[in-house]
């Protein structure tokens, strides 16, 4: 495989981890409801949701914020040819960092770890930009 086409392995792992966290929301809302603890009517207004399923919600969102840029740069990248072994690899930590942050947002929640994670993921985003500035430079 070339290694230009390489960058959107992190990417269809990031888009999965995307589906997954949707398919863990849908069965812990439907769980609150059938056990009692929301009604259907209480998802029309979404901030009315139990703490189970609220922590996974939010988790959603969170993978349509930082990871927005990620997706970006990985295309910016492979358009340019600026993909190489360096780019692949931070593009895969970073992939497996939203994977940690996502787990232990929707498990434990401690929010230490989240943060440490969410710190880990924003500076290799930002290290692929930088890569990316550098790329386009022709530094």
């Amino acid at each position: 495989m070339p290694t230009s086409t390489a960058i959107f392995w992190p990417v269809i792992a990031q888009v999965a981890l995307i589906h997954a966290v949707y398919i863990l929301m849908l069965k812990r809302r439907s769980r609150a409801v059938r056990t009692g603890l929301a009604k259907l009517q209480d998802y029309w207004i979404p901030a009315i949701e139990p703490e189970p399923s609220a922590t996974v919600a939010r988790s959603l969102i969170n993978q349509f914020e930082l990871p927005v840029l990620f997706f970006l740069v990985c295309t910016l990248l492979y358009l340019t040819a600026g993909v190489n072994h360096a780019v692949l690899a931070i593009a895969w930590l970073f992939v497996l960092s939203r994977f940690a942050h996502a787990y232990v947002h929707v498990t434990s929640n401690r929010l230490k770890f989240r943060q440490r994670l969410f710190v880990a993921g924003f500076v290799l985003n930002v290290v692929l930009w930088v890569l990316f500035a550098v790329h386009i430079a022709g530094v």
